[in-house]
């Protein structure tokens, strides 16, 4: 097949961890041609949607990685599989993205995850879909309840909507600490909507990644190990990955929602669960292919490859 990978500039992948760099590599070494391109590489014309797009091929070197080759404009549809791989910030530029993409499918082009699902699902606001499993939460931009529920449930979580990697989570305890200034920055003066979460204490245990692959869990879990004195778990804050068989209460989310997103167009979505609670739906670029691989032996990349064939297959006929 030919598969082109829409992601960020690939000079920047650290290839001992990159979830894409495993997809290309796999990619590759079943004999798929393997192309990349940028969103600013995206084009409409005459009501047409293109790209400047590179072949591909692999080194071997982890550092000096890869070769590009053959850099021309290409139709979207000439290819067997699209894969949305561009890490937030989810921004109007990303949003626009997702329209050219979404274009770009009206023309017979096969995007992974689909567009349109990609733009449906914020990754915060998401597991309301979802309440039987998540812990108490607030979606406001209004001090006053913001406030409120920090009063009831007496140590929280803030965060805002459109993060990643961990940025810009705050912990409140019950004393409320700082929790006027919290507020007003996240919520920019109340000009901004934000997410509170009473706090989980399970995530000293880690913040749990599981890989939903096509609707299908992935065995096992990442967990994120916060760092001594720090809230948050994620791999960009200095947590500590340990892969771990997932749990009962694991697989009955990830049974539960698995279908029901991968029948939205959502190919692969890592599900963020602390203890008992689904905190977070990543469906934009979720990671931790390598760590769970390397430390389970599972070929997580292999299965994803697997998955895009069938449904590129699918496709066709």
């Amino acid at each position: 097949m030919k598969i082109a990978f829409l992601a960020d500039p690939l000079a920047s992948f650290k290839t001992y961890k990159d979830s894409t760099y495993a997809m290309m590599a796999e990619a590759s070494r079943r004999g798929h041609e393997v192309y990349a391109f940028e969103q600013h590489d995206m084009a409409l014309l005459e009501g047409v949607v293109t790209a400047r797009v590179a072949r591909i091929t692999l080194t071997g070197d982890g550092d000096d990685w890869f070769r590009a080759t053959d850099v021309h404009e290409s139709r979207l549809d000439a290819f067997d599989a699209v894969i949305q791989r561009k890490d937030p910030p989810f921004d109007m530029e990303y949003v626009y993205g997702t329209y050219l993409l979404q274009l770009a499918e009206q023309q017979g082009a096969r995007v992974f995850n689909k567009p349109s699902a990609i733009r449906d699902h914020n990754e915060k606001l998401s597991i309301a879909q979802f309440s039987q499993f998540t812990a108490p939460t607030l979606v406001s931009s209004s001090e006053q309840r913001l406030r409120e529920f920090h009063r009831v449930h007496k140590d929280v979580i803030f965060k805002p909507l459109d993060g990643m990697g961990g940025s810009g989570i705050f912990r409140v305890k019950d004393d409320g600490l700082n929790l006027g200034s919290i507020i007003e920055t996240l919520t920019a003066l109340g000009s901004r909507t934000i997410m509170a979460q009473r706090y989980i204490p399970d995530i000293v245990k880690g913040d749990k990644r599981i890989l939903l692959i096509d609707g299908k869990p992935v065995p096992f879990a990442l967990a994120r190990i916060p760092q001594a004195g720090e809230v948050r778990g994620n791999l960009a804050a200095g947590g500590t990955g340990v892969a771990q068989p997932l749990s009962p209460r694991d697989l009955e989310i990830a049974e539960t929602l698995g279908p029901v997103l991968a029948a939205r167009g959502l190919l692969l979505v890592g599900l963020d669960v602390i203890g008992e609670n689904l905190t977070e739906v990543n469906v934009t670029s979720p990671t931790c292919f390598q760590e769970i691989t390397q430390q389970t032996g599972f070929q997580v990349a292999a299965m994803f490859i697997d998955a895009v064939e069938a449904r590129a297959s699918e496709a066709r006929v």
